[in-house]
């Protein structure tokens, strides 16, 4: 048994977490809290592993073994080199393998406390991965549900400034979950890292409250959500439907969307992927309306000609509980979310549900 290996459980008691991993598999994911301090460049690795498979194994570790010497004693000379005697950090690399133990033998030798993740970065995910299946199903879910452009996200901000329990799904996933959703000048994170997030968000809920969520298709924007979240979402029996005027809505959408309008040709070719779902004439309008800078018609047209359809077609068919949804009325461009975010808490409280069931429900009019 190799003493400087250590479990997966152990990491908290770590000084630091030390990711010895490429940059681009640093920034595809990683421990969260770690630094990353890769032996191996990204350059490098393609260099090795191509010597690996067309020269032969041993030319491939010499020349590795060589540039990871070199890039351990850079690390040393400056990003460690102001730690204390006594640190005690854990060094991870992909599998647990030659990179990691590189840096640690050469650590524990200097005189740090350093030891190696045991199976590596594969192990952390795999831990993830078994965490999206079995942390979903032991939360309460509280569904907000409601046309695109009813500010549902604004709402579930204004729940958690008053003290609720949120899951900012599109937050996470750094996208607004329409075909228009995605935020300007802020890429997607990767699947892997949408994962760890998540997890991290899950870990962090009292299961004994419940949790405000956004009604969401399985995919926001390129992130899938996990099916164990998607039923566990989808099978509540506790839904509310977020009802706002279409003037409201309208607004919310021109202010929410207008940097749309600073990228003409970029708005344009999402429109054009439109085509086969409502025509060509349709969308030509649509195109027209950009053209002339009419914002507001242009929000109007896609809510009424695209996005209500579009909901009526998918939640009523995906959310168990959406037929007795509680209505709440709500006005998102106005200044007091929070009393409004309160006044749904009041509404959905322990002592309110039984009431919840005989509430009045918001005719098919304002829906």
């Amino acid at each position: 048994m190799n003493h400087l290996r250590v479990p997966l459980a152990s990491v908290a008691e770590f000084d630091e977490i030390i990711d010895v991993r490429t940059p681009l598999e640093f920034a595809d994911d990683h421990i969260p809290g770690a630094i990353n301090a890769p032996v191996l460049s990204n350059e490098e690795r393609v260099i090795v592993g191509t010597m690996y498979k067309q020269v032969s194994p041993f030319d491939a570790s010499r020349e590795g073994a060589a540039m990871v010497a070199r890039n351990i004693a850079k690390h040393l000379d400056t990003l460690f080199a102001d730690r204390p005697r006594n640190w005690r950090p854990l060094v991870y690399c992909w599998r647990g393998g030659m990179r990691s133990g590189a840096m640690t033998l050469m650590m524990n030798m200097i005189g740090w406390r350093a030891r190696q993740l045991e199976g590596g970065y594969k192990t952390y995910r795999t831990d993830v991965v078994a965490s999206l299946a079995a942390l979903p199903p032991t939360l309460d879910y509280i569904v907000l549900a409601g046309h695109t452009g009813s500010g549902k996200t604004r709402l579930l901000h204004a729940l958690a400034d008053a003290g609720a329990q949120t899951l900012d799904l599109e937050g996470l996933a750094v996208h607004r979950g329409s075909l228009l959703g995605a935020m300007p000048d802020a890429p997607q994170p990767s699947q892997k890292s949408f994962d760890t997030s998540l997890v991290g968000v899950l870990r962090g809920f009292d299961a004994t409250r419940p949790v405000f969520v956004e009604a969401e298709s399985r995919r926001i924007g390129l992130i899938t959500l996990p099916d164990s979240l998607m039923t566990s979402i989808r099978g509540t029996t506790r839904c509310v439907e977020v009802n706002v005027s279409v003037d409201e809505r309208v607004e919310l959408l021109t202010q929410e969307y207008g940097h749309l309008l600073m990228r003409p040709a970029h708005f344009r070719a999402q429109l054009l992927r439109l085509v086969e779902l409502h025509g060509k004439a349709v969308v030509d309008q649509w195109l027209t309306l950009l053209d002339n800078g009419q914002q507001r018609e242009l929000s109007e047209a896609l809510i009424t000609r695209h996005y209500d359809p579009a909901y009526t077609r998918s939640s009523r068919k995906l959310l168990q509980g959406l037929a007795k949804a509680i209505p709440f009325e709500f006005h998102p461009t106005a200044q007091d979310l929070r009393v409004q975010a309160q006044a749904l808490l009041a509404l959905t409280s322990p002592a309110d549900r039984c009431g919840s069931e005989a509430a009045p429900q918001a005719s098919s009019g304002d829906r």
